[in-house]
C-alpha cells in the first residue's frame, strides 16, 4: 500500500464515520466547539446556482437527491423460476426470467435469497420499476463465470486502434432499456462500434420537440416556442450544439482568454461528444414556460441551436440492492484490453439506484454510461484489483455516489495494467462522489472536458493515474470542486486543483506534494482557482459539501 498504514486508513475511516454521525459537521463541532464557517461556503450560499467555482449539486442523485429509496412489492422469487442457491447450475436464465416477468407486470421487486448463485450469462434489467434485491451483500452472491467478450463478443473502439471497449463499458449486471440494449449489442456483434448514449448508435435517433429561448445557468424556468408535445412529468433532452468558434466548449471551461486561446479544432474525440445532451424532467407547464426538475447546468444561447428533443426510451425507477457480484478469479488484463468481467452498469437510466452492492475480482466496478439522476449508495469494489473501480462517462449527469469504498487489492498489480479510481469524462457534469474510502486509486479524469463535478469528504491513498487521449481535450472544465479530502500518502496529483483546473475550488485538502504522475494545466493565463483550508481538512465547515447543499435547498 505504499506510504499508508492500515491503522492510518482505519483512523481516517473513523473520522469519516464521525462526520456522518454528526450530520456532516466537523469533529470539533460535535465536541461542542463551534467551528468557523468556511468563507467560500458563505460566498456560495449567496449565489448557489451561479457561483464561479463551486457548482450546485444539492439535487444530484435519484429524484433530485431524495433520501429514501422506494420499496415496491415483491412480485417474484428467483427460486420459483429455477435459480439454485448452491451454485450447482447456471441461474442466469432463471434470474432473467424472473426480472422479465416483473417487468411485464409493470414492475416490482425480484428477490434473490441468501446463497451463492452461479451465473454463466449476464443479468439484464431492461424494464422500468424493477428492483433486483438480494438478502444483503454479505448473504447473497452472484458468481459470474464468463466475461462480456465471451457473452456478447469483442468490442472495439469507435476511435480505432486495438483497444477493447469492455475496458470502460457494460456490466455483468446491466441496467439499460430493452430497445437501447438490443440496438447497442447488435452494433457490437456486427463490429459497427456505436455511440452509447440517449440518441442511438449514430446519435441521430431523435427529433425536435421545441426550440428554447435564451436563458442563464441556474435558471429552472425556460421559455419554449411550442408546448404541444410537452407535459408535466415528461423526461426530455436538452440539446446544445457547438458553433464554429467552439464557444460552447469555451463556456464549459469558464470562458475568458485561456479557453479562447485553446486549440479546440484538433481535439476530434472531444468534438465528437458534442452536442451536449442533458436529460431533465419537466415539473410544470404554464403557457410557453416550463419549470425543470433541476437548474440549468449551462447558459442557453441562440448560437448553440438550443432545443428540447426526444431520446431513447429511458429506464426509470429500477435498482439493484443487497448482493455481491463476484467474477471468477482471473488475472487483470493489460491496459485497455479488458475482457469485460465488469460489475454493475447503468446506461440510459434516470432515477435509478444501487444500494448495498459489492463487486469483487472485476475488470471494472460500477459504471455510469449516459446515466443521469442515479444514486449509488453503500457500494464497494474489492478483490484482485480493477482498471476503473468507478467510471462515469458518455455524458452522464447529476449522479450521486455516496458511502463508497475502493478496497486495497488482494494481489499485486500485474505488469502492464493501470489503476484509475473514480473516473469522470466525456462532458459529464454535476456528478458527486461523497463519503468515500479509497484504499487505492485517484480522482481520475479521462479528459473530454467534464465540468461542474464534486468530490467531497473522502479519504484516499492517492496511488492511481488518470488516462485519456490527447484528442479528448482538457482534463477539466470549469467548476470542479474538491472539498474535505484527506490524502493519506501525501501525493498531490489530481487532488489539489488550484493551478490546474479552471474556475475550480480546493477546500480542506491535506498537505500534499508532487510526485508520480504530475499534471499541467490545459489553459494558459489566470485560471481563477480558489484554495481554502489547505493542510487542514479537519478545520473545514461544512465538512461535506453535498450534505450542506442538500440542506440549503435554494
Amino acid at each position: 500500500m505504499g506510504n499508508i498504514s492500515r491503522r492510518a486508513l482505519l483512523g481516517s475511516a473513523a473520522a469519516v464515520a464521525s462526520v456522518v454521525a454528526t450530520g456532516g459537521v466537523s469533529t470539533a463541532a460535535s465536541r461542542g466547539r463551534a467551528p468557523a464557517i468556511s468563507p467560500l461556503w458563505r460566498e456560495f450560499t449567496r449565489t448557489p446556482h451561479t457561483h464561479p467555482q463551486i457548482p450546485y449539486i444539492g439535487a444530484s442523485g435519484r429524484r433530485a437527491g431524495e433520501r429514501d429509496f422506494p420499496r415496491p412489492p415483491v412480485v417474484a422469487d428467483v427460486r420459483e423460476y429455477g435459480a439454485l442457491p448452491d451454485g450447482s447450475a447456471d441461474s442466469a436464465p432463471a434470474i432473467n426470467r424472473a426480472i422479465a416477468a416483473a417487468g411485464q407486470r409493470g414492475g416490482g421487486t425480484v428477490l434473490i435469497p441468501p446463497g451463492t448463485f452461479r451465473i454463466d450469462g449476464l443479468i439484464r434489467i431492461g424494464h422500468s420499476n424493477v428492483v433486483l434485491r438480494g438478502a444483503g451483500s454479505g448473504r447473497t452472491t452472484l458468481h459470474a463465470t464468463k466475461s462480456l467478450t465471451e457473452l456478447i463478443g469483442p468490442y472495439g473502439s469507435r476511435y480505432g486502434g486495438d483497444k477493447s471497449s469492455w475496458s470502460w463499458a457494460g456490466g455483468l449486471i446491466w441496467l439499460c432499456p430493452e430497445a437501447r440494449f438490443a440496438s447497442l449489442t447488435a452494433a457490437i456483434t456486427s463490429a459497427a462500434w456505436p455511440f452509447e448514449g440517449w440518441t442511438g448508435n449514430g446519435r441521430d435517433e431523435w427529433r425536435t420537440l421545441t426550440t428554447v429561448a435564451p436563458a442563464r445557468q441556474g435558471d429552472r424556468t425556460v421559455t419554449v416556442a411550442d408546448t404541444a408535445e410537452l407535459h408535466r412529468g415528461d423526461l426530455v433532452l436538452l440539446r446544445l450544439a457547438d458553433d464554429a468558434g467552439h464557444t460552447l466548449l469555451e463556456h464549459m471551461a469558464g470562458g475568458g482568454p485561456g479557453p479562447e486561446a485553446y486549440e479546440w479544432d484538433d481535439k476530434t474525440k472531444l468534438t465528437s461528444y458534442v452536442p451536449y445532451e442533458w436529460p431533465v424532467r419537466i415539473t410544470a407547464v404554464h403557457g410557453h414556460r416550463l419549470t425543470l426538475e433541476r437548474p440549468l447546468p449551462l447558459d442557453i444561447r441562440p448560437e448553440w441551436d438550443p432545443r428540447l428533443t426526444t431520446h431513447a426510451v429511458p429506464l426509470t425507477g429500477s435498482a439493484v440492492e443487497g448482493l455481491t457480484l463476484e467474477a471468477v478469479l482471473t488475472p487483470q488484463s493489460p491496459h485497455l484490453l479488458d475482457k469485460g468481467y465488469n460489475g454493475v452498469a447503468f446506461q440510459c437510466t434516470y432515477d435509478c439506484w444501487a444500494d448495498d452492492v459489492v463487486v469483487r475480482d472485476v475488470d471494472n466496478g460500477f459504471g455510469l454510461v449516459a446515466a443521469s439522476a442515479t444514486t449509488l449508495r453503500r457500494t464497494r469494489v474489492e478483490g484482485r484489483g480493477s482498471h476503473h473501480p468507478y467510471f462515469c462517462r458518455e455524458g452522464s449527469h447529476d449522479n450521486l455516489v455516496e458511502g463508497f469504498t475502493i478496497a486495497e487489492r488482494t494481489v499485486p498489480a500485474p505488469a502492464g495494467t493501470q489503476l484509475h479510481g473514480i473516473n469522470v469524462e466525456g462532458l459529464s457534469s454535476h456528478n458527486v462522489w461523497s463519503r468515500g474510502l479509497m484504499e487505492m486509486g485517484t480522482f481520475d479524469s479521462h479528459r473530454g472536458l467534464p465540468f461542474a463535478n464534486v468530490r467531497t469528504d473522502i479519504t484516499v491513498n492517492n496511488d492511481g493515474q488518470h488516462g485519456g487521449d490527447a484528442s479528448a481535450g482538457p482534463l477539466f472544465g470549469a467548476r470542479f470542486t474538491h472539498w474535505n479530502i484527506r490524502v493519506t500518502n501525501g501525493r498531490e496529483g489530481l487532488m489539489k486543483l488550484d493551478g490546474l483546473a479552471p474556475y475550480s475550488a480546493s477546500a480542506g485538502i491535506s498537505t500534499v506534494r508532487p510526485f508520480g504522475q504530475i499534471d499541467v494545466p490545459d489553459f494558459t493565463g489566470d485560471l481563477h482557482t480558489r484554495l481554502e483550508a489547505y493542510g487542514a481538512p479537519e478545520s473545514l465547515h461544512p465538512a461535506n459539501l453535498h450534505e450542506a447543499q442538500r440542506a440549503l435547498n435554494p
